[in-house]
């Protein structure tokens, strides 16, 4: 039985930090801030698939307040969510995410970040879908004083998990 999850994730830019997105460090003279590596593409794809399994969300799993996540590279995150799901013997059928940022351009960068994506997911690059759209200008994404991004994932879980 197919089950669908849904994640969100935003971070604020900030000087003097790498930008990393989908796992892919991304020239542009701010990064996100966080206590990772602050990766809110991939923190919204691990939303998504934990969400589809009925799991707690990326935050009580890999708490902010836990000196082992500091600087951690988001990848160890959307793993654990990956092994999660195989442990309930599933399997992810598909990602479907959009960032949403002023700055830098997303899309010269779109097909490493699905690689790098469906390597941790170990699914096919084909199952991942990356997209990415402004904000017209509007909020604080429009200001660029921010990313976000949303993701949604499909996971084909055994009737007994359902």
């Amino acid at each position: 039985m197919v089950h669908v999850g849904i994640g969100y994730d935003v971070h604020c830019l900030v000087p003097d930090r790498k930008l990393v997105l989908g796992g892919v460090e991304i020239p542009h003279s701010k990064g996100l801030d966080g206590h990772s590596d602050a990766d809110a593409l991939l923190h919204a794809i691990t939303d998504a698939v934990l969400g589809a399994i009925g799991e707690v969300d990326i935050g009580h799993l890999f708490p902010n307040t836990d000196p082992a996540w500091r600087n951690a590279p988001s990848r160890i995150f959307l793993e654990e969510a990956a092994r999660r799901v195989k442990a309930r013997g599933g399997r992810i059928v598909n990602i479907d995410a959009t960032l949403i940022a002023e700055e830098p351009k997303i899309y010269p960068h779109i097909t490493a970040m699905k690689t790098h994506i469906a390597t941790a997911l170990g699914i096919l690059p084909g199952k991942v879908g990356v997209k990415a759209t402004t904000n017209e200008t509007m909020g604080f994404v429009g200001r660029e004083e921010g990313i976000a991004a949303m993701a949604v994932a499909s996971v084909d879980l055994p009737e007994t998990e359902s």
